[in-house]
């Protein structure tokens, strides 16, 4: 006897997890070309070796947890954490950062949960944060761009010596952050610095910004997330704006194109899994990490905030998510819950 025939409707799809993971490196090119540029080979040297390590980490833990290795590593979701944490690392960050960085996003972010799927925070952030609050020096120094030699770079890396001075430099955010001295005017007249965010953060955040259009274009994901951050990062900034003295906090354009602003808006507050679900709520979600980014940066005690307002939306999440289901196909609002005694 022959088996009835499926009639229901059923859609397929090309959005397998390798294709994203594999669209979402290809998106990053730009800023690691941009980055290369202006630093050398220690972004790429960053890039291998923290793409060993969370292949690594990620094998060791599936074998430990007894699950599939080959069919695991195979999804690239692996690969992208440990690009995106070493896009963010400052280049020829020391062997044992990236090691320590990558190996607690892969462990603590990931794994520890389940894996792909069950986190409910950003493992790329979780290993960014573990490194920044144990060795801020090394987390906020950043070569002068086009300085470094690769000599040098990797002899920093492997921690024979320091770069030469001269050859490293606090960021934009931290000179705006921890010298009230300087105007605006007198910071810009350094040519490190740049005229918005920083000559090497603002070129890199413009990549940042094609790659996160590409995304968009493919339909990765909604545009309601990063617009949601970058317009409140920029509304806070405009509002709090106290022109260019000593006292400011920088403008808007500033805010935009410095630190990790549009790798963040578009490759990290994306995240399908750590972030809320619903279109209204990724809105929401996004403009919360904007307004934590400006908080941090302003007032807070360092001076980018992307990966600790990213962190504590993914907190609210659920709760983003619980009020803003969106209705049910049928019924005059979203059910919320069920009455005691059904």
């Amino acid at each position: 006897m022959a088996l009835p025939r499926i009639t229901s409707p059923h859609a397929t799809g090309s959005n397998r997890t390798q294709r994203v993971m594999l669209l979402v490196l290809a998106a990053t090119l730009p800023g690691v070309i941009v980055l290369t540029w202006l630093y050398g080979a220690g972004t790429l040297i960053n890039l291998c070796w923290a793409s060993a390590v969370a292949l690594g980490f990620e094998a060791l833990l599936l074998k430990v947890r007894q699950r599939p290795v080959q069919f695991f590593l195979r999804d690239g979701s692996a690969l992208v954490t440990a690009v995106l944490l070493a896009l963010a690392l400052p280049p020829y960050s020391p062997w044992w950062l990236t090691l320590i960085a990558t190996g607690s996003a892969i462990v603590f972010g990931k794994q520890l949960y389940g894996g792909l799927g069950q986190n409910p925070f950003n493992p790329a952030m979780i290993g960014y944060v573990v490194v920044l609050i144990s060795f801020p020096v090394e987390m906020t120094t950043w070569p002068v761009p086009h300085s470094v030699g690769l000599g040098a770079g990797l002899q920093h890396i492997l921690g024979i010596a320091a770069l030469p001075d001269g050859w490293s430099q606090a960021t934009a955010l931290d000179v705006m952050k921890l010298n009230r001295s300087l105007t605006v005017e007198e910071l810009w007249t350094n040519p490190a610095f740049g005229h918005f965010g920083g000559i090497g953060s603002e070129v890199v955040n413009l990549a940042f910004l094609a790659g996160g259009l590409f995304l968009l274009h493919k339909r990765l994901f909604s545009w309601h997330a990063p617009v949601g951050m970058l317009a409140a990062l920029a509304v806070m900034s405009l509002v709090f704006w106290n022109g260019s003295g000593s006292d400011s906090h920088g403008s808007p354009l500033f805010h935009l194109l410095s630190g990790a602003t549009m790798l963040g808006a578009f490759f990290i507050v994306t995240d399908p899994v750590s972030g809320a679900t619903s279109t209204l709520g990724r809105l929401i979600f996004g403009a919360g990490v904007g307004i934590l980014v400006y908080v941090i940066r302003a007032w807070g005690g360092y001076p980018d905030g992307v990966a600790f307002a990213v962190l504590l939306m993914n907190l609210a999440a659920p709760t983003i998510d619980y009020y803003t289901r969106p209705r049910t196909y049928g019924h005059r609002k979203a059910e919320r819950g069920f009455k005691l005694g059904e």
